[in-house]
Formats: structure tokens, sequence, C-alpha cells
């Protein structure tokens, strides 16, 4: 069976082309569109202009997969359209108008995606999984790869951009208030932050982007994924040394995230500073792989409630 699967997230809106076997999958093509419809979000609700770039990347994917011979077809949007006030009528119109079906998935169904994607191909058995989105962090804690706590919180690379940056790189001051309503949010869920995680399991594109960004600097293997958290301190200390330089470095890695990958790795860092956290794992697998576990291949997660 060959499944398309379109993730429209705050920051990038992606699409992949799975051949799926029994309980195995293959990725056989993915492609992704830069989209940032966090930025197209004014006073809570998605704009005219936002609503309209995503009907077009929207119909861009469905011209792509005409050259595919697809089983089915799934779209699901996560913060970009979740959390906004008009996520009701602006999912009617995108849907009326690409003749597509999107499925919104809750925050802590986010988070449980997370984990499905990235426990299936890396081997911890207690951790914590983050995810860094464009307009949402989620976080799992899990125990013998038994969920003990899934949830989100609304603070992403992008949205921390538009909210706290003026220009391209925030400066001093713009970092210390990015980091203060980092803090603020981590304060309301001391509930999950019972016991130090030394590993995390690192999901999505800004922690992606920040591997790239060490394994450059500290000139490692591009096959190398593991992070160690103080080399994320030391990279936003050298990002910080001179605009000019710091530019240079992020267009020469990452140049799609030249103004939300300083946002996303300080929120990459206070989530590993109050967990205690050592190192971090990086998941080629995530949400959309989990998407596809859970809602086709209908494997669930263990997730104790109690």
């Amino acid at each position: 069976m060959i499944y398309a699967l379109v993730d429209v997230g705050s920051n990038t809106m992606r699409m992949n082309v799975y051949k799926c076997e029994e309980q195995n999958i293959k990725l056989l093509f993915g492609t992704k569109n830069p989209a940032g419809l966090a930025g197209y979000v004014d006073n809570g609700a998605m704009s005219r202009k936002g609503i309209k770039k995503a009907i077009s990347v929207l119909s861009e994917f469905k011209e792509i997969i005409n050259n595919f011979e697809i089983d089915e077809f799934f779209v699901f949007a996560t913060a970009s359209l979740r959390n906004i006030d008009n996520s009701k009528e602006t999912v009617q119109e995108i849907e009326n108008i690409t003749g597509l079906s999107i499925d919104i998935v809750s925050g802590e169904d986010e988070a449980i995606l997370d984990f499905i994607g990235a426990t299936k191909v890396v081997d911890v058995s207690d951790g914590l999984i983050v995810d860094i989105g464009g307009g949402s962090t989620e976080l799992v804690t899990f125990e013998n790869r038994k969920i003990i706590n899934a949830l989100s919180i609304p603070i992403g690379s992008l949205n921390m951009y538009k909210k706290c940056v003026s220009q391209l790189l925030p400066d001093k001051k713009e970092r210390k208030l990015i980091k203060k309503t980092i803090k603020n949010e981590l304060d309301g869920i001391n509930e999950i932050i019972t016991k130090p995680y030394k590993i995390v399991c690192g999901v999505g594109g800004t922690v992606r982007a920040a591997k790239k960004l060490n394994n450059s600097i500290y000139d490692l293997p591009d096959s190398n994924n593991e992070v160690e958290i103080k080399n994320i301190r030391k990279i936003l200390k050298i990002l910080s040394n001179d605009c000019r330089d710091s530019l240079d470095t992020i267009l020469q890695v990452v140049p799609d995230r030249i103004h939300t990958i300083i946002p996303g790795m300080l929120i990459l860092h206070e989530v590993a500073k109050v967990f205690k956290s050592d190192k971090i794992i990086v998941s080629n697998y995530g949400v959309r792989e989990g998407y596809l576990y859970d809602k086709v291949l209908k494997e669930k997660a263990l997730y104790d409630k109690s």
C-alpha cells in the first residue's frame, strides 16, 4: 500500500509518500514548503493571506501526488490550525477549495504521535521526547517505553520569533524575553518535572537543524545523531558574538531556518535545563511516522494515565 501524508505545520508544510508492507514503512518521496503559517496569525486569527497560502501549498502537493499511484491521502494539522481563534472557519474554507479533509490533531495526541514515531527508531527505554515546532512544543516523559505524561505548550520557534524579535536575529534583550516566556510556560507544567531525564529524544525540524549546526561547527559526520546539551549552550553563545558571522553560519548550514533557529534552540536549551538533561538523541521519525503507525497501521502507544 502507498500512502501520502501531509503535515500542515506552523513553520513548514511537509508531504511524505510511504510504502507500507505489514508493519514496516519506507519513505519513497518527501517535499516541503516553508509556508510559515504561524506568521500569518493576527490577533489570534489566521489572516486571509495565511488561508490562501495554505490552499496554494496543498494544491501544489495535490499536483505532485498525481504522479504517484496513491492508495490513500491523509492531511493533518497541528498548532498551525489548532491554536487559532478561527480554526473551524479556516479549516472549512481550505477543505472546500482543495477538496481535502484535514484532521486537526490535539496537543496531547501530537505528543503521543511523536512518541510512537520516535521510539520506532531510537532505542531508549526511559527519557524525554521534545518536539519543537513553529507554534508549539510537545513534551513526553516515558519509562519502560510507556508514556507517563504527554502534553503540548503553546510556544514554538516561529511564534517566539514573531512575538519577541524585531530584526532577523534576536539581540541580547530579545533573547532574555524569549527565555523568560519559555520559563513562564515551563513553570506551568511543574507536575511533569518530577525527575531528571539525562537523555532527550529530539523530534522535528528545529532539533534536526540544531544537529546540523552542531555537526558543522564541531566537524562531526553528517551521520552523527547525538548532541551534547553543553554544545547547544556553546552554539547559542557563538551565534550571539557577531551578527555578520552568525548570519553566515546559519545561512551556510540551515538557511531555511535563518529567523527561527535561535528561538528554537533557546526553547530546547531551557527544556533540557529544567529536566537536567545532558544529551539529545535526534530521531529521524516523528509525528508523521507516528500518525501513519497510529491511524493507518493501528499501533497504539502504551500510556500510563494512573
